[in-house]
């Protein structure tokens, strides 16, 4: 098989570096089924010199070459990224992961694995992602709790047949927001009946800054932006499973209703215990205990997206 690595970046120039040398150096076994790789990096408008930068140092990347587009989101660049593809097998990982020197062997053993046991390709697999702060030495962040995740398909660390993802449709371009788009594309691979294949040993690590409270406006952003991709996704796929996903349901309102207080716990009232959380050197509890009010405003922005839709699907009738 072979590989093509696709990654959408926006402004991500420093870690974008990390993420491309990670790729640089992987250990690919001979004899173990991968004939070679390529890594797509498609710019999706960035305005931080990422794209005179990697001109620049281009013969530090010799797997890689680069793609260009208007601001537009992740959804068009992957599919772009993918149109331009060479390879069989694409995958997917986003521009703030950073890989183990095993990773592409690692999807590469699971997939044939997969395939020998299901007797066919009717499959996808699905890496580690371990979140860190740690911009020095990401891969030495450990497992956590907070790192599982129960997703069918997600883009932080997926590979998958090209022809399948042909099948499917790729990514809807309508998901110009934050969220969903690739848990969307996923519903569509399921109904195709593609079995998910755990890839433990396919780690990533997803950096992201350590969180302040500067951060919080477009945390909330970012929440009622994934409300309004949420109804997209549910007009699409109008499922209790998608509701359940999307938190559009009357346990969501009641749950992050009480935990918020219905909404006294806020980015107001608890900045002082989030800032103390932050000075003793516990950003990423901060973070957690600041989800309570985040997944508050995500639900408001979903049921608010929502009833929008409602009206206007009555003033158009």
């Amino acid at each position: 098989m072979f590989f093509s690595v696709v990654i959408p970046t926006y402004n991500r120039k420093p870690i974008l570096e990390q993420c491309l040398m990670a790729l640089e150096a992987q250990a690919l076994r001979s004899g173990g089924g991968v004939a070679g790789y390529e890594v797509v990096v498609v710019d999706d408008g960035s305005t931080d010199d990422t794209v005179g930068w990697l001109h620049r140092q281009n013969a530090m990347f010799p797997h890689a070459r680069l793609l260009q587009q208007d601001h537009q989101g992740p959804a068009a660049a992957r599919n772009l990224g993918v149109a331009a593809a060479t390879g069989d097998t694409i995958i997917f990982i986003d521009s703030d992961l950073v890989v183990t020197e095993v990773f592409l062997q690692s999807h590469a053993d699971a997939l044939q694995s997969g395939q020998q046991r299901l007797g066919s390709d009717r499959l996808f697999t699905y890496g580690r992602v371990i979140n860190t702060c740690n911009f020095e030495q990401p891969t030495t962040e450990p497992f956590k709790v907070t790192d599982f995740s129960a997703a069918y398909f997600a883009t932080g660390n997926v590979a998958i047949a090209r022809h399948w993802l042909d099948q499917a449709g790729l990514f809807d371009t309508r998901f110009q927001l934050y969220g969903w788009e690739d848990l969307e594309l996923g519903v569509r691979l399921k109904q195709l009946d593609l079995t998910l294949v755990k890839c433990p040993d396919a780690v990533g690590y997803h950096w992201h800054p350590p969180f302040t409270l500067s951060q919080i406006p477009n945390l909330i952003d970012k929440e009622i932006q994934r409300g309004r991709m949420g109804v997209l996704f549910y007009q699409k796929h109008p499922t209790w499973d998608v509701r359940l996903m999307i938190q559009m349901t009357w346990l969501h309102r009641v749950l992050w209703g009480m935990l918020s207080l219905g909404g006294q716990l806020n980015e107001r009232t608890l900045a002082p215990l989030l800032q103390w959380l932050i000075d003793q050197g516990k950003p990423q509890l901060a973070l957690e205990l600041a989800r309570i009010f985040l997944n508050w405003y995500n639900v408001q922005g979903v049921y608010a997206a929502y009833d929008d839709l409602r009206r206007g699907t009555s003033a158009a009738s």
